[in-house]
């Protein structure tokens, strides 16, 4: 039963938005038709069908990003897989990885990350970045994709732009942003938690339960029925009000 609620959960989310906090919470946007479903699911590069999909991290959050509470599959192309404290995190962006790293402290082992080419997961020694791609990215404004062999990179930076580097270059460039794409994150996930206040006052059973992230409090409820009727975008912002209060 947990993997089937863990495959519609991550399933409606997917399905649910057109852009879950696109480029880590800059834009928004929500499927308003059933019939636009196939459509709004594939719009964004960084999505991968459902099928292809693989979710290493274990637990009723397992589909979203312990740092940020985003959606893994839909911006399943930038994802990042990492042992930590002996357990596995799944991050939607390496930007989420280095959050972890540089603000929670962590030591971080084996990590990995999305082959866009496969969908399957590669250590990132292996692996060759493309950045500052016209592709939009995840949680940055400079995207970083990665890609098994060094023909597709070159192919991918060929055709979109962007310079081919390693995982040790992706990760620099990450960290020289880290500031400056924290705080639009931040200020955009602060208005957010606003809604989501107002939300969790009018759609949700009192919650007593304190939360260490969005992605856990979005879990308990979907999990729970605490709150009636919210789309994927208002679960998003109740998720980011219960991890702030």
């Amino acid at each position: 039963m947990r993997r089937v609620f863990i495959y519609l959960l991550a399933l409606l989310t997917a399905a649910g938005l057109q852009a879950e906090m696109h480029q880590g919470g800059m834009h928004h946007g929500e499927m308003h038709h059933k019939g636009m479903k196939h459509k709004m699911m594939h719009k964004m590069f960084q999505t991968a069908p459902m099928d292809k999909v693989i979710l290493m991290q274990k637990g009723d959050a397992k589909p979203f990003c312990p740092q940020c509470g985003m959606n893994l599959p839909m911006f399943y192309k930038t994802n990042h897989v990492a042992e930590v404290d002996g357990k596995v995190k799944q991050y939607c962006s390496i930007h989420c990885l280095v959050e972890d790293i540089v603000k929670n402290h962590k030591k971080l082992k084996n990590i990995k990350v999305v082959d866009v080419t496969t969908l399957k997961f590669i250590p990132v020694e292996k692996a060759f970045y493309v950045v500052g791609s016209k592709v939009k990215g995840t949680m940055s404004m400079t995207s970083k994709y990665a890609f098994g062999t060094k023909e597709a990179a070159e192919a991918f930076a060929k055709e979109h732009g962007g310079k081919v580097t390693n995982y040790q270059g992706a990760y620099e460039e990450a960290t020289k942003d880290f500031a400056k794409d924290s705080a639009m994150i931040s200020k955009k996930q602060a208005m957010m938690a606003k809604k989501g206040e107002m939300l969790y006052a009018k759609k949700c059973q009192p919650i007593d339960v304190k939360f260490d992230s969005p992605a856990a409090a979005k879990a308990y409820i979907m999990k729970n029925g605490s709150c009636k009727g919210l789309n994927p975008k208002q679960l998003q912002a109740v998720g980011l009000f219960l991890s702030r209060r």
